[in-house]
């Protein structure tokens, strides 16, 4: 029988942190609950003061269903959950920011959990569903540092001003990007105060990242966690040392966090990564080495520009918005430059080159 977070609160959700200290599955549903959107619940950014996760899972579900905002119907289960655990009950949630522009292609999300020893987490979200928040995901494939990555290096900057005690960071998917790179970029005596990085799936970095004195000064306190065929979290390059941890699910649906397997306070492992998930690592890898920077901002930049023409918000609103503006995405295409055309035309074959070569290499 698999068992999950789920599983975890029913099993150890009445043994306080004084008597368990934190663990990585603790930190999975600690990078989970940033994903619940708390405005009017939660204490903003320029805002003093925090709620318990308890007043603020109360408060959530006191909310007219249309007004609550979770990204599944299992982020709600969870923060019911968690409210009523005597583990998590008592945390105090402070710091709320949820940002989204369009014109900076920026999504950035982040909330702080402050635990009864002073010290804090700080959760990242990941990419939501909009379609602002998986472009910034790409941007990642040509700019040395996104947006949202420089709010994430502010919010911990600021944040840390404000506690006294040890310092944790987490996220799942882009959040667990944003928690590396946020503690690799901070001042030299913050990084000694933080105690443990948590990457949940999260996609890597340029090497350059990888070898920065910042990155060096805090990569034995980073503990990244991929499920077996992990896709999102094979991307760009990462550091050597990751655990590999067993999913319920299969290809992309393994990047759902609510279907890594656990038991007690540890994920369940496996060897290594699936072979799927190698194949698809070195197809992209071997894709975008083969494009320039300007290439991969082309690239990226033109498909953009025709998923906006739908006027779809996010992922689920694409198909239908599609179809409702089919004329307006068709102009769209039609107004692509010839020069531009070409370069998406030679662009996806490169990708299918790419996938050939790996292939081969496989066989």
């Amino acid at each position: 029988m698999s068992t999950n977070i789920f599983d975890y609160l029913a099993w150890r959700g009445d043994l306080s942190f004084q008597e368990c200290r934190i663990n990585e599955v603790d930190s999975l549903i600690l990078s989970c609950l940033s994903y619940i959107r708390f405005p009017g619940i939660v204490p903003g950014i320029s805002e003093s003061g925090s709620v318990t996760i308890k007043e603020a899972s109360d408060a959530f579900f006191s909310q007219d269903r249309e007004n609550r905002r979770t990204r599944t119907k299992e982020d709600e289960r969870l923060l019911r959950m968690l409210g009523e655990s005597r583990r998590f009950g008592p945390l105090r949630l402070s710091r709320y920011a949820d940002r989204l522009s369009r014109e900076q292609e920026k999504q950035f999300s982040a909330v702080t959990i402050l635990f009864e020893d002073h010290s804090a987490f700080f959760a990242f979200r990941g990419a939501d569903s909009t379609l602002v928040g998986w472009k910034e995901d790409f941007n990642m494939a040509f700019m040395p540092v996104i947006p949202a990555q420089k709010e994430a290096l502010e919010y911990l900057i600021r944040g840390a001003e404000q506690t006294g005690g040890p310092l944790l960071c987490g996220g799942h998917s882009k959040g667990g990007n944003l928690a590396v790179f946020a503690t690799s970029a901070c001042p030299k005596a913050m990084q000694r105060r933080i105690q443990t990085v948590y990457n949940h799936d999260g996609p890597g970095f340029e090497k350059e990242m990888l070898k920065s004195e910042g990155y060096l000064s805090v990569s034995d306190r980073i503990h990244t966690f991929l499920p077996q065929s992990s896709v999102v979290g094979m991307l760009l390059d990462h550091e050597d040392d990751y655990t590999v941890i067993h999913s319920t699910q299969t290809g992309l649906l393994q990047h759902d966090p609510y279907s890594w397997e656990v038991m007690g306070p540890e994920f369940i492992r496996v060897k290594s990564v699936s072979t799927s998930s190698e194949f698809i690592d070195r197809t992209l890898k071997n894709w975008l080495s083969g494009l320039s920077s300007s290439e991969r901002k082309d690239f990226f930049n033109s498909l953009y520009q025709i998923f906006s023409a739908t006027d779809a918000e996010t992922l689920q609103d694409l198909p239908v918005c599609w179809i409702k503006n089919f004329r307006k995405v068709s102009k769209r295409l039609l107004d692509v430059s010839p020069e531009n055309r070409r370069m998406l035309h030679r662009t996806f074959f490169r990708l299918l080159d790419a996938g050939k070569e790996a292939l081969l290499k496989e066989l």
